[in-house]
């Protein structure tokens, strides 16, 4: 029964459900148009969702990827020094962020005309897709970048190896930078160079950042980068050189082509003036000639063409004459001299006049080189000329002056020999003065030229010896304290100031004038020309105190006291150098305070010697000066300019304590002390000290009754203190003559005969010759 009703309810409910599910279906199917759309838009829903998901995935994947590049360029700056490059990557990718995110890409402001000739069209650097903000620093900026990959690109090349010669990088910054933007390239190469030197100086002491690769390794490449930035520095600096020398003879062109005629000459000695900041080489002398000829080349000035092209042979023929004597220059020095027996034996000391002679090929250069080689002043070079060709002389003009730049050149960079170096370099630069001078002068005096092409000419000519003065003023080794003699053959030093005393009115209150006179000066006292040397003292004196040179200041000081002692003024020369004295230790001038000390010593002991009887506790305070003179003297010897100095000090000490010693009664003490300035006065060069130790030294020996050694030094004495036209040779003369009546006149000369071989080393066979010839002198004018 239950089972009955069981299935008669489901039957029921399956009939119920039918039917309904009819009816269902029948309504679905009815409003089956209308649920269409709106599935459509859910599913459209659900597809933007899953589109904005993915897009903000890949968005923070893009950044995180971003972060990271970012995070790798910054140790790779540190690691590696590639600042430059790493920068471009970092700018290349933000621009190309910021550029996706521009909305109108016509907004953007392009380069101007302008802006692109700033940028070499040359460059292999793009620029098509470059963006700048419209501003004055764009283009430098941009300018950096671009520097900055040719500095990267350079170095890369270098470090692989694939550079076979300099001339790759030369031709690598030619080609890339431009006019005008050498500042900029120099900038972005400093910054480079200084970026790698401090990496390099951090490997020592910072840990290393990347495992893989070593501290060493890191220093070693770091050190090959930093070489090749140093070669692209060198090729660059070299650019720049050669831009400079070309834009100086655009310029000296310039100059002569507007040029009066009669300045000409002039003028083109201001352009090779070796104190010029622009100091010409050989090339550019060349190349000097060349573009004159050029610029001439279509001027309808015939006289004026003719005569600027005349001009530029005679500098082309002197450029290439000077390279035909350039490989023998000092070979004169090792040439032995041959003796009437055709043997040779070696010279010490000779004269390159005759050898230059026969390597020029420049006539006018050949008779001066000759004239010069038979003693013969220079002015009779002049007077030989019928006919004043400027070629000649310019051609004349750049031979002497280049040879006299290369010898001194050649003497200063004596390692072995320093002293007699700086000796020669003296006398090159006095020696080729007096040759300019005797030329000014002749020129002044000849008859057989124009007066008003002579008086060009000389002006020129004593316009070349203000030159190598002023050049010589430059030099540490500059003789304050005397040093003026000449090396090649004319050492009486009458001509050198007969030319060297003409009045530098033309040169105005400098430095260089200053020491000029101090050197003037010192050689008009030791010729005996008191008053002369006095005013040339006082002029330099004022001068140099107004320039602020104190060594010079302190050396006139000195100077002075030293005339005031030959005019015996004595008080004024022991106050003079007691000025010397606290000046030069108020300034810290060992040298000037040295020269002070032997200087005041030396007044001293002459101002001592005029009192009636003697007064020891005056020579005992001079004595005690001197002493500490050659103790400081001892401490100025440890360059090549100190020993000179110290020489000079020693010699003048010795000198004066052998004469206090005299004076003292104390010969053999005072032959002592004498020796020993003979020895120092051969390294100083000091013509009158030299002389003086010699007249000095006889008197002590005369004095023991050592007759024979004071024949000896009496003619050694006699011969050089004449020679300088010193005064003092009279004294030693005197006293010869007392040793001729003492000893007989064939006594007397077989004496001079045994110490032939002795004197000669002094004064050479000439001089030896002339001795008799100037005690006869002697004995007219009694």
């Amino acid at each position: 029964m239950v089972t009955s009703i069981e299935l008669n309810y489901r039957s029921d409910y399956s009939v119920a459900e039918s039917a309904s599910s009819h009816l269902t279906l029948k309504s679905e199917r009815q409003n089956e148009t209308l649920e269409l759309p709106k599935l459509a838009l859910i599913g459209i829903g659900i597809g933007a969702i899953a589109g904005f998901s993915i897009s903000a995935f890949w968005y923070q994947k893009y950044r995180q990827r971003q972060l990271y590049l970012s995070a790798k360029i910054d140790r790779f700056i540190e690691e590696f020094s590639c600042g430059s490059l790493a920068d471009y990557h970092l700018s290349k990718s933000r621009n190309s962020q910021k550029n996706s995110t521009t909305e109108n890409q016509e907004d953007i402001p392009k380069l101007t005309n302008n802006q692109e000739n700033l940028v070499n069209p040359n460059s292999s650097f793009p620029i098509d897709n470059i963006v700048v903000e419209s501003t004055t620093e764009a283009i430098p900026n941009y300018l950096c970048d671009s520097y900055q990959k040719l500095i990267e690109e350079i170095v890369t090349t270098t470090l692989k190896g694939e550079i076979s010669c300099q001339g790759y990088i030369y031709r690598k910054l030619i080609e890339n930078i431009g006019t005008g933007n050498g500042e900029i390239f120099e900038r972005c190469l400093s910054d480079r160079l200084n970026s790698t030197q401090s990496q390099l100086n951090k490997v020592k002491i910072s840990p290393d950042l990347f495992q893989r690769e070593t501290p060493e390794l890191k220093k070693a490449r770091l050190n090959r980068t930093l070489k090749a930035l140093q070669s692209i520095q060198s090729e660059w600096e070299r650019i720049e050189k050669q831009k400079r020398n070309q834009a100086a003879v655009t310029a000296a062109v310039q100059k002569i082509l507007t040029a009066s005629e009669a300045s000409r000459f002039s003028v083109l000695l201001q352009i090779i003036d070796p104190n010029q900041n622009q100091i010409f080489s050989q090339n550019q002398l060349q190349k000097l000639a060349q573009e004159l000829k050029i610029a001439v080349s279509t001027d309808e000035d015939f006289e004026r063409k003719q005569e600027i092209e005349q001009l530029a042979i005679g500098i082309a023929s002197g450029v290439e004459s000077y390279q035909q004597l350039e490989a023998s220059l000092v070979s004169w020095i090792y040439e032995p001299r041959k003796t009437p027996l055709e043997l040779t034996q070696s010279q010490p000391k000779q004269e390159p006049w005759a050898s230059w002679a026969q390597k020029v090929s420049s006539p006018l250069t050949q008779i001066l080189f000759s004239t010069l080689a038979d003693g013969i002043s220079a002015t009779e070079v002049i007077v030989r000329q019928s006919d004043i060709n400027i070629k000649d002389w310019v051609e004349l003009t750049i031979i002497v002056q280049r040879i006299q730049q290369s010898l001194v050149n050649w003497f200063e960079r004596q390692p072995y020999d320093s002293q007699w170096g700086t000796s020669a370099s003296i006398a090159t630069f006095l020696s080729f003065a007096v040759v300019w001078c005797e030329l000014s002068h002749a020129f002044r005096v000849a008859t057989n030229i124009h007066p008003t092409k002579g008086e060009e000419l000389a002006k020129a000519c004593f316009q070349i010896v203000l030159q190598i003065l002023r050049t010589f003023a430059h030099r540490q080794y500059f003789p304050l304290y005397g040093g003026v003699f000449a090396l090649f053959g004319r050492d009486a030093l009458q001509d050198t100031i007969n030319y060297l005393d003409i009045p530098l009115k033309e040169v105005e209150g400098t430095q260089e004038k200053a020491r000029i006179l101090t050197l003037l000066g010192y050689s008009q006292f030791i010729l005996g020309k008191y008053p002369q040397a006095n005013s040339f003292h006082h002029q330099a004196l004022e001068i140099a105190r107004q320039a602020g040179d104190r060594p010079c200041e302190i050396a006139n000081l000195n100077h002075t006291s030293r005339v005031c002692v030959a005019q015996k003024d004595y008080s004024q020369a022991i106050d003079y150098s007691q000025r010397a004295l606290i000046l030069a230790r108020q300034t810290g001038q060992r040298l000037g305070e040295a020269h002070a000390l032997a200087t005041l010593g030396y007044s001293q002991v002459f101002a001592a010697q005029q009192t009636e009887r003697i007064e020891l506790d005056i020579y005992q305070q001079a004595i005690e000066y001197l002493h500490r003179g050659l103790e400081l003297s001892e401490k100025l010897r440890d360059s090549a300019f100190g020993m000179m100095a110290a020489h000079q000090i020693q010699a003048l000490c010795y000198t004066s304590l052998g004469i206090a010693h005299i004076t003292l009664e104390k010969p053999q003490t005072a032959i002592e002390y004498l020796q020993k300035g003979t020895e120092a006065v051969q390294f100083s060069g000091d013509k009158y000290l030299q002389g003086l130790n010699f007249l000095y030294l006889a008197e002590s020996h005369y004095n023991l009754n050592h007759l024979e050694p004071a024949v000896y030094n009496s003619c050694l004495g006699m011969y050089l203190l004449e020679q300088i036209v010193a005064p003092e040779w009279r004294q030693a003369a005197g006293l010869l003559t007392i040793l001729q009546s003492k000893l007989g006149n064939e006594t007397l000369e077989q004496v001079i005969a045994n110490s032939r071989t002795q004197i000669i080393k002094f004064i050479g066979v000439d001089g030896y010759d002339y001795l008799p010839k100037l005690q006869e002198e002697y004995k007219r004018s009694q």
